[in-house]
């Protein structure tokens, strides 16, 4: 699958396990891959997320992606739900973080047995790189660019699409600052 992807795409992608190792992770998430994106300049999706005035809040939707995580990964909308239903995900996450410490919720397994050192793909960031070659393809791309990456973590639910929807950015706007159309269909 890789063949097909552009220079910008592959650096996504590396950049996207630099993330992951940074925070000292072993697997990519899609938020890894929203985070290697807001790192880019000078290509097709920078431009969309500069366009959208992305580029003047990276730091909240570093912040938003980080609680997030420390609230497991689950979604403000999946907050809101549980909330709904008289499950307060602040306060558990609070009193966990109370007893284990700060992020104890995040999904972490550092120091948890034996492990290779190298840095797979958890199944979100599968399916986002998945869904922009199928975005590629819809569009009659010949090759998978980083704007193909944006818009499928636009399109595909969960953390990363609610964080840029928060901040504007949507799979509908990405393709009309990309490519000036009205109506768009997620991929």
């Amino acid at each position: 699958m890789f063949e097909r992807f552009t220079k910008d795409a592959r650096d996504v992608v590396r950049g996207a396990v630099e993330h992951a190792e940074g925070a000292g992770e072993r697997t990519v998430s899609a938020e890894h891959v929203l985070l290697a994106l807001l790192d880019r300049e000078g290509s097709r999706a920078s431009f969309a997320l500069a366009a959208l005035g992305l580029v003047e809040r990276r730091g909240a939707v570093r912040d938003a992606l980080g609680l997030a995580r420390r609230r497991a990964g689950l979604s403000q909308a999946e907050a809101d739900a549980l909330a709904g239903l008289g499950i307060d995900v602040s306060e558990i996450v609070a009193r966990v973080e109370e007893v284990h410490g700060v992020g104890a919720m995040s999904g972490d397994r550092k120091d948890k047995g034996w492990w290779s050192g190298r840095r797979s793909f958890g199944r979100d960031a599968k399916d986002v790189l998945e869904r922009a070659l199928r975005i590629a393809l819809s569009r009659r791309d010949r090759h998978v660019g980083d704007e193909h990456i944006l818009l499928a973590l636009a399109a595909r639910p969960g953390v990363p699409a609610e964080v840029l929807a928060d901040h504007g950015v949507t799979y509908e706007s990405v393709v009309r600052v990309l490519y000036g159309e009205g109506q768009a269909k997620a991929g």
